[in-house]
């Protein structure tokens, strides 16, 4: 296949909460941004977004010619797509739909172009099926809000060439975000199936009358969830280990780890159970509206990145910014 351009014009398809955190980040980048939807009140909405965003977005990492009045838009997605470098599709989980858009992507964009997909449980290699050109598209799943948390997970299908995942990879780390590869598909990817498997935990406590929601919250946020925002499990079982290690570690509290998954429960998700826990979120709220929460969490999760790239070198650089442009 052909060598992908250069990245210094990104397009974005669809511009609900993904695509709009997506198109503030790729803004606050240095990005010339085209952004499309199809929806009468998206440019509205659109812009909005990311003037509300921009602040937190800028505080992680600005480049010297960012500016949102380099974000275009149009409901045209052939116009959109005309002279782009990257594709960040963000469209409805419907695999019929991506499908079909894929394939009008695919179409309607530069031969060299790599088209990622934000789809957070549809696997590329079912969105690929009727590309022209499947070899250069490839998941770019970005955990919520893409403007704010850096990981993104990058999977092919199983006709995507090896050059689009890494050149993916090298692209999302150029611009501040932490790439993961996964190396096999599966429903989900990562991130989602291990905050599911621990959501699967905290509703059966909550179901069998162990805590209230807004304690299982704090036993998660104040305990494991803070150090989680530092190191990883392994990692962490490492420092378990004591002097010994993640050996020591695996020699004696493993054992007795594996013995207590027997015990963790499924819970029957119940009507009763969905109004105790929308009653008991709702309560811990406090009165307090969805985005002056999501606003306190944008600025916890602003500093503590600005925490772990002083401490942490392998973390995603808040210089990262696109490469300059060549030529006139």
């Amino acid at each position: 296949m052909n060598a992908h351009r250069p990245v210094h014009r990104v397009a974005i398809v669809g511009t609900g909460t993904i695509g709009a955190s997506w198109a503030t980040h790729y803004l606050v980048r240095g990005f010339d941004v085209t952004a499309t939807d199809p929806a009468p009140t998206a440019e509205a909405a659109l812009r909005a977004y990311v003037e509300t965003a921009w602040d937190a977005a800028a505080s992680i990492g600005l480049a010297p010619e960012a500016s949102p009045d380099r974000l275009s838009f149009t409901a045209d997605l052939r116009q959109a797509l005309a002279d782009v470098d990257f594709v960040q599709e963000n469209a409805p989980e419907r695999p019929q739909l991506k499908v079909r858009l894929f394939a009008d992507i695919d179409d309607a964009t530069p031969p060299d172009a790599i088209i990622a997909s934000s789809s957070s449980g549809i696997t590329m290699s079912v969105i690929q099926a009727e590309c022209r050109r499947p070899q250069r598209t490839v998941i770019g799943h970005p955990f919520n809000p893409p403007h704010i948390v850096p990981l993104v997970e990058v999977v092919g299908g199983t006709k995507t060439a090896p050059e689009t995942i890494r050149d993916a990879m090298s692209f999302y780390a150029a611009i501040g975000k932490k790439p993961i590869h996964l190396k096999k598909e599966l429903p989900g990817h990562v991130a989602n199936r291990i905050q599911a498997a621990l959501y699967r935990e905290v509703v059966h406590l909550v179901q069998e009358g162990v805590l209230d929601v807004a304690d299982s919250d704090d036993a998660v946020s104040w305990g494991p969830g803070l150090r989680w925002g530092v190191m990883g499990p392994h990692l962490l079982w490492h420092l378990g280990g004591g002097e010994g290690g993640i050996e020591h570690f695996m020699d004696t509290l493993m054992p007795r780890m594996v013995a207590s998954w027997q015990e963790l429960g499924t819970p029957e998700f119940t009507p009763e159970l969905m109004g105790k826990i929308v009653g008991g979120v709702l309560e811990e709220a406090d009165g307090h509206s969805v985005d002056e929460l999501a606003a306190r969490r944008d600025a916890m999760l602003s500093a503590l990145l600005a925490v772990r790239a002083e401490y942490d070198p392998s973390g995603p650089s808040a210089a990262a910014v696109r490469p300059a442009k060549e030529g006139p």
